[in-house]
């Protein structure tokens, strides 16, 4: 079986809109979520959010390809560059590359746009592109024209696991033998009216601020973005010279079979389970967890207690980088992807990013969270947990490159 590893990585984020920028703030804890600032927020109760900030779509794309580009596509695109650049692939991979990107929305401001032209401002026609746009796979589709890969390419939509899920599937793809290289990740555009307000009905939006494991947690932020990563074979990787960030270890995912919104600790303990037995990792190589940790009162009780579970009395650090770029939905879209380059951080760099806003320790989480400040340490090996609505559980295992 063909081991996989990473040679890229790419990143649109509240934070920053590239890789160092992003790995300078999360290494000072800084926070990417504030007042929320599109049409009609003033009609929320929410208004905050960790948005993409200065964003300037005609400055960054040629004026005949915008009409096919949903913000979440933009995102993409970008991050895409970036992992591809740095990787330094070759433009020839044609069916030996691929294409997999998580996303839970796809294009919902186009969503949005359409439903109000014919809604609200009478119209009875809409632009012959908003299909185009609007669907899921429209990111990770116009990364394979960008590009060049005729192999693989689909997109994944499993709610808040959508970049865990593609990220494994991605992995798979590599181990199979289907391909030499894929780009993989989430990319996410949630950030406007209607998707804040469907969130609100759900009322696990936090008010305030984000604190993962934090006695008198509100709830989630939201946050938009993208992250692309370039997953390789060892041995393709190795032959061309490209330097090895880290190796993608092992992939579990499993099913609650249960509440469509409720948390299970046990299937989230089968999951962890799953990606190390899939890794062929003991539990004390692991030396970081990068947590779903959403902030929400039930995700995080119900985290800390698979992961003593799966690690016993004394489980590792523990961290989530959600109250600093927020919950991009299906990128975990953006969110898991730019998790899983928090890993990255700390493999390649020995840095352990850190829970930011946490305040008191809550009993029912009782684990070292690596509270307000990033820590420097040596780190072999690493988990990122994506834990979705519909009782979905994506678990990767990483190891130092």
């Amino acid at each position: 079986m063909r081991r996989v590893v990473i040679t890229g990585i790419g990143t649109v984020n509240a934070l920053a809109p590239d890789v160092p920028g992003t790995f300078q703030a999360l290494r000072e804890g800084r926070c990417g979520i504030g007042p929320l600032g599109f049409r009609d927020v003033e009609r929320l109760t929410i208004r905050i959010g960790a948005e993409v900030r200065d964003w300037h779509s005609a400055a960054r794309f040629a004026a005949n390809d915008l009409p096919l580009y949903d913000r979440v596509t933009q995102y993409a695109l970008v991050a895409g560059a970036e992992a591809v650049a740095m990787a330094g692939l070759p433009s020839d991979l044609g069916s030996r590359g691929g294409v997999i990107l998580g996303t839970a929305a796809g294009g919902i401001q186009t969503w949005e746009d359409s439903y109000r032209a014919v809604f609200a401002d009478g119209k009875n026609r809409v632009s012959p592109l908003v299909v185009p746009r609007l669907m899921h796979n429209a990111p990770a589709s116009h990364l394979s024209i960008r590009h060049g890969l005729t192999g693989p390419v689909l997109a994944v939509s499993s709610a808040c696991a959508s970049a865990n899920h593609a990220m494994g599937l991605a992995m798979q793809q590599i181990r199979a033998g289907v391909a030499d290289v894929m780009l993989t990740g989430g990319a996410e555009a949630m950030l406007c009216f209607g998707g804040v307000k469907a969130w609100e009905g759900l009322r696990v939006l936090a008010p305030d601020a984000c604190r993962p494991f934090s006695l008198g947690r509100k709830g989630m932020v939201i946050g938009d973005g993208a992250g692309v990563l370039v997953f390789e074979a060892e041995d393709h990787a190795r032959a061309r010279g490209a330097r090895i960030l880290a190796e993608v270890a092992g992939f579990g995912m499993t099913a609650d079979a249960g509440d469509i919104v409720a948390p299970s600790a046990e299937g989230a303990a089968r999951a962890m389970r799953a990606a190390l037995t899939d890794a062929g990792m003991a539990t004390d190589e692991v030396s970081y967890i990068n947590a779903h940790g959403t902030g929400t009162l039930a995700n995080d009780r119900a985290e800390a207690a698979a992961i003593r579970a799966v690690f016993g009395g004394h489980p590792p650090p523990v961290s989530s980088t959600k109250a600093m770029h927020g919950h991009a939905i299906g990128a975990t879209g953006a969110t898991g992807a730019l998790e899983a380059i928090a890993c990255v951080l700390a493999l390649s760099e020995s840095v352990l990013p850190p829970t930011i806003g946490f305040q008191d320790p809550d009993p029912d989480c009782a684990l070292d969270v690596v509270p307000m400040v990033a820590r420097e340490t040596a780190v072999a090996a690493a988990l990122s947990n994506a834990f979705a609505f519909g009782g979905l559980n994506a678990v990767l295992a990483f190891r130092r490159g």
